[in-house]
């Protein structure tokens, strides 16, 4: 029995010994692994240069009286004025809007004394929106000489914003790819593909602005002549992020 059992003993290590030999051997790389490749990253910038389609400006008239149903009324009128004055220029209704409506009160401080409404200041802004870019100087002659006596902005804009995008996001491609193979020579490397691009988004020029100083002294005037406008051309700015792959 003590025989047998020994024999038993020596068979079952033996058979684990050659398990545990082929588990130490090292498994060969798998092929389906992808190995991970040297990039490089690079910002690239593009620029478009269009003709505005479309122009805006808004102006507004501002009253002041002691009550506040005075006030209102006033401006009222005011802006009732400008607006018949602009669609017998040709404004069509829906190119004219309200954009703002104020009213605040007026105080009065003295020392010691908490303050006191003196009056009430009421103001009413009106946009116009066209794409008649002839028209521009022309209509804010009209509003001007029918008695606004603000403005805060002339603004011209294409009207289809993906004009000129497409050239735009090449050129900032072509950039992005002639810094990458230029640091990529510098290396003594060569560029291969792109491995990822991401958008980086369009800046556009803000409005330009006009200012109401003067508009009160010139609206006493008999005639005002046109004022003069000229729209340019609007750069608009792309750029892209893109990873390349080096060799």
């Amino acid at each position: 029995m003590r025989r047998t059992t020994l024999n038993a003993l020596g068979w079952i290590a033996m058979s684990v010994a050659p398990l545990t030999a082929q588990s130490a051997t090292p498994s060969p790389a798998r092929a389906d692994v992808p190995f991970a490749a040297e990039t490089i990253s690079v910002n690239g910038i593009g620029r478009t240069t269009v003709t505005p389609d479309r122009f805006s400006f808004t102006v507004g008239v501002q009253t002041q009286a002691p009550a506040v149903e005075d006030a209102v009324e006033q401006n009222n009128r005011k802006v009732a004025s400008v607006i018949a004055a602009l669609k017998k220029a040709g404004t069509k209704e829906s190119e004219i809007k309200t954009s703002g409506f104020y009213i605040n009160p007026q105080q009065e401080y003295q020392e010691r004394m908490p303050p006191r409404v003196v009056g009430y200041q009421v103001s009413n802004n009106v946009t116009v929106t066209r794409e008649t870019m002839s028209d521009a100087g022309k209509l804010l002659q009209v509003a001007v000489s029918s008695g606004v006596n603000q403005a805060s902005g002339l603004n011209f804009t294409v009207s289809d914003p993906a004009k000129g995008r497409d050239e735009g996001m090449q050129r900032a491609f072509a950039d992005a790819r002639a810094k990458a193979a230029a640091l990529a020579q510098a290396a003594g490397r060569t560029l291969g593909r792109a491995l990822s691009i991401s958008e980086g988004g369009a800046a556009y020029p803000p409005p330009v602005p006009i200012y109401a100083r003067g508009m009160a002294s010139m609206a006493a005037k008999a005639e005002i002549s046109e004022v003069p406008v000229e729209s340019g051309t609007q750069e608009n700015t792309y750029s892209v992020s893109v990873v390349f792959e080096l060799r």
